[in-house]
């Protein structure tokens, strides 16, 4: 590594920091914040700090290793692509394709190289047997994504710098940096929403870290997170607060969505919930009233039984109280890359249920289980 000041991208999460790694006589001096970074503006958390634990790591893998009767042993890359290419061929050819399976971790999604030839590769395989870390996390948001936007890919995100109102339920972005949200340095961005008079309204099963933070906390029990949001939905109908703003012009079967939620009443719904029927009248008041509010949910929403309902409720709830695509609210990206135009998916928007898996039937999305 040559001397001087590097500067490079944490990959270590999805808030993506920009880092100004020093070097000096081919070792690591110190590694900052990239304060020219237009997201993270200098701000930098522990695990950016460790990159240089994780570089020097005695047992960090410098060349690939194989498993023999003796011990894993290193080879070379020339013979370690020759045997794993050897070895899907012959894997294909005597159980079929099929036969391999495929798990894509996260940090794949923030390689540029593995993004360009993971695609291919996988065509190549031809293996249905697909998994990878999203579907450990998020794919109740693409699933609502795709059946409510069109497309599995196009997330709106919140608009924390300006918005008043930060509902945030079952997600934890004091520990994650936010999460199909970017936002690097979560605690100054909370603190200046605060500092103009805003509020931050935790929901949670238990009180995080976030939740610390928050002007207003809530438990809730576990797995009922999908009641919650649709007796705020009915109460949005009962109270007359429904106004779609933006979305108006594109919002279809509100009436349906109405009739849906009637049975939903905050008392209904308060004993399994844990919260009392003032309170989600309360919660749902504020949303509606609060001119740049957004609410939003993630993990905890999406990796339980509900998941998928509770993910495209939260999303009914903005899209009720005209919090899609405006300031202060849910906004689509504009990125530098937009991949749902480019046709990041070959030209799909996404697909799920067109197979099951072999045991439970479970359904496939977007090509993997």
């Amino acid at each position: 590594m040559e001397n001087g000041i590097h500067y490079r991208t944490c990959h270590l999460c999805e808030a993506m920091c920009g880092v100004a790694i020093e070097v000096s006589n081919g070792k690591i001096t110190s590694i900052k914040g990239d304060e020219d970074d237009p997201l993270s503006q200098g701000y930098i958390c522990p695990k950016a700090v460790a990159l240089q634990d994780l570089h020097n790591d005695p047992d960090r893998l410098r060349k690939p290793v194989r498993r023999t009767d003796t011990g894993w042993q290193e080879m070379e890359w020339d013979a370690a692509f020759d045997l794993v290419a050897q070895k899907l061929h012959q894997t294909r050819s005597e159980f079929g394709r099929n036969s391999i399976g495929v798990y894509l971790g996260n940090p794949n999604v923030h390689n540029h190289g593995s993004l360009v030839s993971t695609l291919p590769f996988l065509r190549a395989i031809g293996s249905q047997n697909r998994f990878s870390a999203t579907s450990n996390d998020q794919l109740p948001h693409m699933l609502a994504s795709l059946e409510m936007f069109g497309h599995q890919i196009l997330f709106p995100i919140p608009d924390i710098d300006h918005t008043d109102l930060f509902i945030c339920i079952g997600a934890n972005p004091m520990a994650s940096n936010g999460s199909l949200m970017t936002v690097p340095d979560f605690r100054g961005r909370i603190k200046r929403l605060q500092g103009r008079g805003g509020r931050l309204i935790v929901v949670d099963p238990r009180c995080t870290e976030t939740g610390k933070l928050a002007d207003e906390f809530h438990f809730i029990r576990p797995g009922s997170d999908a009641l919650l949001l649709m007796a705020m939905v009915n109460t949005l109908f009962a109270e007359d607060l429904v106004e779609l703003g933006p979305a108006e012009h594109l919002a279809k079967d509100a009436d349906l969505l109405r009739l849906a939620a009637l049975a939903f009443t905050p008392e209904a719904v308060s004993d399994h919930t844990g919260i009392t029927a003032q309170t989600i009248r309360q919660l749902t008041r504020q949303l509606a009233n609060t001119p740049k509010a957004v609410l939003y949910s993630r993990m905890g929403t999406s990796t339980q039984r509900f998941g998928g309902l509770a993910t495209w409720l939260a999303y009914c709830l903005n899209i009720l109280t005209g919090k899609l695509d405006t300031p202060g609210a849910m906004l689509f990206t504009q990125p530098a890359i937009d991949l749902v135009s480019l046709g990041a998916l070959g030209g799909q928007s996404g697909h799920f249920g067109t197979r099951h898996s072999r045991v439970k039937g479970l359904p496939e999305f977007g090509g993997e289980y």
